[in-house]
């Protein structure tokens, strides 16, 4: 066991004026199995990169082990994946790669066919594989979960419950609770280190914010009060000041005493307001500790054109081939008016494909595709790296309200200013933010999402999942995030199999 030690660490981008890390200071534990969560843009892929000392930084972090980064960028992809493990790790042990690729449900054959070739799924657990097999490393691992399917990523979670030493970055809850026994939060004014999984954190946070809460009203009914009987016994000490003040010392009043008693009254009423604004000031205090990491989760509001037919869309014995390969086949469903479909199955088995077909877009096909005449759908799709430009121009092109769409990636907590800047410079999960703004703008008949919440921040999903449960929308989503599609799906298809 060792530890890790960040003290005062202070850090912002060259040219930037926002600080990500102002005199943070915490430790970890290299035997913990650390998951790592804040909302996008808060840093955590900029802390994985300051302990890898890719940029400079004031204050320090001392560490006794060697760090290693999840995911490995891969330059030439034509290569064998064989080579690609010795350039991830030089100084591999096979027996030790074929024991954690074991694990993952992974064949050794696998290895001799190039890294193109292997799925999403199958490149993750390689890697991970891969960083397992070393000794006496710390590994940094970000975002595993993007190209796992639903069994994928039970099956990475059960194997990393059974590891140690490592800090995941990862936004879905049922993940998190499989495999993590600490939680390292990035807040709005602290980062913090609780022991447990997420949902005994989530759980701890929501009581902690209902408590501030409630303090926070409590205080400001107390400084109300406060304030009102402060200027009552300050107009009561002015008054008798006044009285003392105004008292001639040769009448016969001031012979009995008059004079004096007033004096006393003045000096205690000031006495009591004066002790009554100490109380006040130090109730304003107090409320000026709390809801500092209460995350705002506005509600979010979605306004569904509704179609002429209760029947949206119909498929009958559909089937997609490539280059003689079948992709899926005998896909049959209806899609009506406030169905939320779930399409679900393994990686490759063509939800995507699917989804284009869906789309209007030339995918050479049999069977029957009836989609109703004049139907408006709204699409977010898997990818957003390409997203670029100003978000005035994407807007315009997307003919929805600037302004609306500017308010409704507020709730989404990405900063106005941010938003100023082109967008290729966003996270990955504030450019699917956008995407997903774009859509809950647009005039449509159909939601068709295909994995919205990749890179997406947990109090996100939760408003989104709100956002779906209210409006009832109809949509067609693709999602490996478990609870999500629990929560949300009233009808799920399977393809390449049931699950």
């Amino acid at each position: 066991m060792s530890l890790i030690q960040v003290s005062n660490l202070t850090f912002a981008y060259d040219g930037s004026y926002e600080t990500i890390f102002d005199h943070v200071s915490f430790q970890i534990d290299t035997d913990w199995k650390l998951g790592f969560t804040g909302r996008n843009g808060r840093g955590k892929t900029t802390f994985l990169n300051l302990l890898q000392g890719k940029y400079d930084y004031q204050g320090s972090i001392s560490a006794s082990v060697e760090f290693s980064y999840f995911p490995y960028t891969v330059a030439d992809k034509s290569r064998l994946a064989v080579d690609v493990v010795e350039e991830i790790h030089p100084e591999y042990r096979y027996w030790r790669l074929a024991r954690e690729m074991n694990d993952l449900n992974l064949p050794q054959e696998l290895l001799y066919r190039p890294y193109e070739t292997l799925s999403g799924g199958e490149q993750t657990k390689l890697q991970l594989a891969v960083l397992f097999s070393r000794e006496n490393n710390f590994l940094l691992i970000d975002e595993p979960t993007n190209h796992l399917d639903l069994q994928g990523r039970e099956l990475v979670s059960r194997y990393l419950n059974g590891k140690r030493g490592f800090l995941l970055v990862s936004h879905d809850r049922a993940f998190l609770d499989g495999c993590v026994d600490h939680i390292l939060s990035i807040n709005k004014a602290n980062i913090e280190v609780q022991r447990g999984n997420f949902s005994s954190w989530f759980e701890n946070k929501r009581r902690q914010d209902a408590f501030e809460q409630a303090e926070n009203e409590k205080l400001k009914k107390e400084i109300g009060r406060l304030q009102e009987t402060a200027g009552e016994k300050a107009r009561w000490s002015d008054t008798a000041e006044r009285r003392k003040i105004g008292v001639d010392p040769l009448k016969a009043d001031n012979r009995k005493g008059y004079r004096p008693l007033q004096g006393a009254k003045a000096k205690k009423t000031m006495a009591r307001a004066k002790a009554i604004e100490t109380r006040q000031q130090e109730a304003i205090e107090e409320k000026s500790r709390l809801l500092k990491n209460i995350e705002r989760a506005d509600e979010l509001k979605l306004f569904q054109t509704p179609f002429h037919l209760r029947q949206l869309i119909r498929l009958k014995d559909v089937a997609v081939q490539y280059d003689g390969r079948e992709i899926f086949s005998g896909v049959s469903f209806t899609l009506e008016q406030g169905d939320r479909v779930a399409l679900q199955g393994p990686n490759g088995c063509g939800k995507s494909t699917l989804i284009r077909l869906l789309c209007g877009e030339a995918v050479p096909h049999t069977g029957e595709v009836h989609l109703g005449n004049g139907l408006k759908i709204s699409l977010v799709s898997q990818d957003s790296s390409g997203l670029k430009g100003r978000l005035s121009d994407l807007a315009r092109e997307a003919d929805i309200d600037e302004s609306l769409f500017y308010a409704i990636l507020s709730k989404l907590d990405v900063p106005r200013a941010q938003l100023e800047r082109d967008l290729s410079s966003l996270s990955a999960g504030q450019k699917k933010k956008v995407l997903l703004a774009r859509s809950i703008c647009q005039k449509t008949h159909l939601h068709i999402w295909d994995e919205p919440l990749n890179y997406i921040d947990v109090l996100s999903r939760v408003q989104i999942e709100e956002l779906l449960l209210s409006f009832r929308p109809t949509i067609l989503f693709v999602e490996h995030d478990k609870t999500f599609c629990r929560h949300i799906a009233t009808k799920t298809i399977f393809l390449g199999g049931e699950l």
